[in-house]
């Protein structure tokens, strides 16, 4: 695949799975094997385990915005940055909803295989989204 073709994968993810809760759409973008190597606490690998986590942070901040400010891929890999904006309304690792809205930045290195996700890095400022939930002090 070429590299436009690997980012339209990307694009396509945070679009349909992410910003519009389309769960099933991971079905088509993602490898059932896929490998998260910077998992989220308790988050399971494979693509069943990254429809969970979604699914979970869906829940925690239903209105969940991802917006990907740049990209640049290289063979099989596409580097993207982006932020998120949401409001806390649900539990979230165990943090009870806040109501209030974060918004977090990060860094996610994906890599192609087939046409589908089939691993993935995924570097947020946790730090400042705990800030941002009050549970860690400014």
């Amino acid at each position: 695949m070429t590299t436009a073709e690997n980012k339209a994968v990307i694009m396509r993810f945070v679009e349909e799975v992410i910003n519009q809760g389309r769960l099933e759409q991971a079905d088509v973008l993602v490898g059932n094997n896929f490998v998260e190597l910077d998992p989220l606490p308790g988050q399971r690998q494979g693509r069943e385990g990254l429809k969970e986590i979604i699914g979970s942070m869906r829940a925690a901040f239903p209105d969940i915005h991802w917006v990907l400010e740049e990209m640049v891929a290289e063979g099989d890999t596409v580097v993207s940055r982006f932020i998120w904006t949401g409001t806390h309304r649900g539990e979230f690792l165990g943090i009870p909803a806040t109501g209030k809205a974060v918004s977090v930045k990060g860094v996610v290195i994906d890599r192609i295989e087939a046409g589908m996700m089939a691993e993935s890095r995924i570097l947020m400022d946790s730090l400042s989204l705990m800030q941002q939930l009050g549970v860690v002090p400014v």
